[in-house]
């Protein structure tokens, strides 16, 4: 059922939002100051392009002064926006009764696109 539901994610959005993600990765990781939050990119791009059968979990080894810093830098430079768009992409899929697990899939998105630091994506 994962791979159905993966499926007509990828074919309805979710490559070109991975896409998206991962230019604006390889963008940051071009600078070096910014390739932290490239890599944080590339998390999102690889949790979007196939997110049925994914959790986000936190991941206590990671978390410190500089991560809480970095999620700071990452909500005020463009993490309210994304979460935002998710917020607004689940809540419409939720009013469509079909839509309900791509939906779900939207606000699984919304912990991790607000608060990418100190977060881990693993198989559910």
């Amino acid at each position: 059922m994962n791979f159905l539901g993966n499926l007509i994610w990828l074919i309805f959005g979710g490559f070109f939002a991975a896409v998206g993600y991962f230019l604006g990765g390889i963008v940051l990781c071009c600078t070096i100051v910014g390739i932290p939050w490239g890599i944080q990119c590339f998390k999102l791009a690889g949790l979007v392009l196939w997110p049925f059968g994914k959790k986000v979990v936190s991941d206590s080894s990671t978390t410190g002064c500089l991560s809480v810093f970095a999620n700071i830098i990452w909500i005020l430079v463009g993490g309210i926006g994304v979460t935002i768009n998710h917020l607004i992409w689940g809540a419409l899929l939720y009013i469509s009764i079909i839509g309900i697990p791509w939906g779900r899939q939207h606000f699984k998105l919304l912990e991790i696109s607000l608060i990418p630091f100190g977060k881990r994506v693993v198989d559910a």
